[in-house]
């Protein structure tokens, strides 16, 4: 019988049970409400720490991350269910701390600038988002000290962006991606999924036809992958589209010959997603593949 999940709520209880884990220590950032995402991000977690390492897992709403009109009060708290899921994928500490003991002096004055790319894209749409995921990323890796962070590749350019953070601040971390999870009709799994009805995920399923349209495209270049995306999405009206770009994976930037990213958010209603699928363009495309949004 596997052992028990150890629960840390403090800063105290943390650096205890932290204190008696084996290593290599290998941490999931979260903010609960886990998924079919998460539980991929748990097994890639659990393979890396192997038979002697263990795998802790962070669940906490970062409100630094949440614009004034955004859905802090209404994310989804599902602790016990979280909890759950992590015993059934032998995580031995999850630390899920009140916002108090991540921020004890309250809002805080020192944070961390994510430059340039952290203003694009997600960045220009949610003003302030990436100062505040880059904040509490930092804080965590402190806190729980792993060998190891996993990050899902579903959120592209927070990825590109704690990387190069731990590249600019010299961190002692390796940063390892983990694939996208689809659930049966395309559709990438998110904790805000739940917020949609019946009518609103058929129209939020026109985001990866889009993408998938877009990448099948890709090798005539990049702007023929951005009009078949586009095409796809113009039949959906019910979807509002914040941007759809070709980008560089690591920089977000202009991409060139060879692997990159086709991004993409858009909002069904209340509820905003976010996707993306890899594309491969050729070389000699003359295109200009950098920010194309609509």
């Amino acid at each position: 019988m596997s052992e028990p999940v150890r629960l840390a709520a403090t800063r105290a209880e943390l650096a205890s049970a932290r204190a008696a884990l084996a290593g290599p220590v290998v941490l999931v950032p979260t903010m609960g409400a886990l998924h079919a995402g998460h539980e991929r991000l748990l097994r890639a977690a659990r393979t890396l720490a192997g038979p002697k390492g263990s795998v802790l897992v962070s669940i906490f709403v970062n409100p630094l991350q949440f614009g004034p009109n955004e859905d802090l009060d209404r994310y989804p708290r599902t602790l016990d269910e979280d909890l759950a899921v992590c015993a059934r994928e032998g995580v031995r500490l999850v630390f899920a701390p009140p916002a108090a003991e991540v921020y004890p002096g309250g809002k805080p004055q020192v944070t961390v600038d994510p430059g340039p790319v952290g203003r694009l894209f997600e960045g220009e749409f949610r003003p302030g988002f990436f100062d505040g995921v880059l904040t509490v990323v930092l804080k965590l890796l402190h806190l729980t000290r792993p060998a190891i962070a996993v990050f899902g590749q579903k959120d592209a350019q927070q990825l590109a962006l704690v990387r190069r953070m731990v590249t600019d601040l010299n961190l002692d971390v390796v940063i390892e991606p983990v694939p996208t999870v689809r659930d049966a009709d395309g559709l990438a799994t998110s904790s805000r999924n739940r917020y949609l009805s019946a009518a609103g995920r058929a129209v939020v399923l026109a985001l990866p036809r889009a993408l998938q349209a877009g990448q099948a495209r890709a090798a005539g270049g990049a702007a023929a992958a951005l009009a078949a995306a586009r095409a796809v999405l113009a039949a959906e009206p019910a979807l509002a589209v914040d941007y759809l770009a070709v980008v560089d994976p690591g920089t977000f930037g202009p991409a060139g010959p060879g692997p990159a990213l086709l991004v993409a958010a858009a909002r069904a209603g209340g509820t905003r997603l976010i996707d993306n699928m890899p594309v491969v363009l050729p070389a000699g495309d003359p295109e200009d593949a950098g920010k194309a949004g609509r």
